[in-house]
């Protein structure tokens, strides 16, 4: 499916979610200029994948403050509020694609192991009654 493009007051309200309105969707439709009694939900819903798209960036581009609120916290680690804030920027973080790297080792002595194919043995009947 092609994506359509965005007209100028699309776009406007757009840009004031992420800015003016601090995420309020009612506020950026009037500021953009739409009517008040136009349904927020039913232009949010049009632009669902848009909305998507720019939160990402959004994200991406903040992702940097949360690198260096989580490292500033090095300096003083005993400031008050430093566990939300190193909750915080871990969860920017790993929201940008940046998340801790988990890794596992595994290690194996020798070689290539066979296993026995397995036989099934048949009982008939008869001895199972017995």
């Amino acid at each position: 499916m092609e994506k359509r493009s965005l007209n100028e007051r699309e776009k406007l309200f757009i840009e004031l979610l992420f800015s003016t309105t601090d995420g309020n969707a009612a506020k950026a439709k009037v500021l953009a200029g739409y009517s008040e009694s136009y349904p927020t939900r039913d232009l949010v819903a049009r632009l669902e994948e848009d909305i998507i798209e720019a939160t990402k960036k959004y994200i991406s581009q903040n992702a940097p403050k949360a690198a260096v609120k989580l490292v500033g916290i090095l300096d003083n680690p005993v400031a008050i509020g430093n566990k939300e804030l190193l909750a915080t920027a871990k969860d920017v973080l790993d929201r940008a694609g940046l998340a801790k790297v988990e890794k596992v080792e595994m290690k194996t002595s020798g070689g290539i192991f066979y296993l026995p194919s397995k036989e099934t043995e048949q009982v008939d009947e008869d001895e199972e009654e017995e």
